[in-house]
């Protein structure tokens, strides 16, 4: 990620607004304000300085994407790619894992896992989800090899172990396993 990437990714993600001109103390203050906003800044800053071929600034961004686990319960990697426009709804109990390839203007909502299942070194196989999709709250999405295409909505509750097509809504289906209890020999 460039100096140039990172703040074009923070000016939309938490200011808001591309247009507007880039002030620290608006950056700041947006940040501080929202829960939400403000791991998305740390998360930023994080990748940012694990990008870096200095070694010290790599474990500057590990110390504070540990940090941002700790306070928040959201567990990105590092190692995973997102591009801008990206909205966390609620930040807490949310598992990314690195070997995600994420498009643009991805929103995502608490409780949500995002992992692959490959068990080996040799077995790995990102995840690509593309531009515009929106993830509900306690989705699990798990799979080798995964794609998910483009303006895609993903319902709340849902389990995604399976290739989505672009401009679609994907809901897994809710049945109740409870029966009605049938009330025998009581007297009233």
């Amino acid at each position: 990620m460039t100096r140039e990437q990172l703040l074009r990714y923070l000016k939309i993600e938490v200011i808001g607004d591309l247009d507007r001109e880039l002030s620290l103390w608006r950056l700041w203050r947006r940040a501080r304000k929202h829960g939400a906003r403000n791991f998305v800044f740390w998360f930023r800053i994080a990748q940012y300085l694990y990008a870096s071929d200095n070694r010290l600034l790599k474990s500057v961004g590990k110390a504070i994407n540990r940090r941002m686990m700790r306070r928040y319960s959201v567990e990105i990697m590092l190692g995973v790619q997102i591009g801008e426009g990206l909205f966390i709804g609620h930040p807490i109990g949310i598992v990314v894992n690195s070997g995600c390839v994420i498009g643009k203007n991805f929103t995502l909502r608490q409780n949500t896992t995002i992992g692959t299942t490959a068990q080996g070194l040799g077995d790995h196989q990102d995840i690509i989800i593309g531009d515009n999709v929106s993830v509900g709250a306690n989705s699990c999405i798990v799979g080798s090899g995964l794609t998910i295409g483009d303006n895609v909505t993903i319902g709340a509750m849902s389990f995604v172990n399976k290739d989505i097509p672009s401009n679609s809504v994907y809901m897994t289906r809710k049945e109740s396993l409870v029966k009605p209890v049938e009330r025998v020999g009581l007297n009233a």
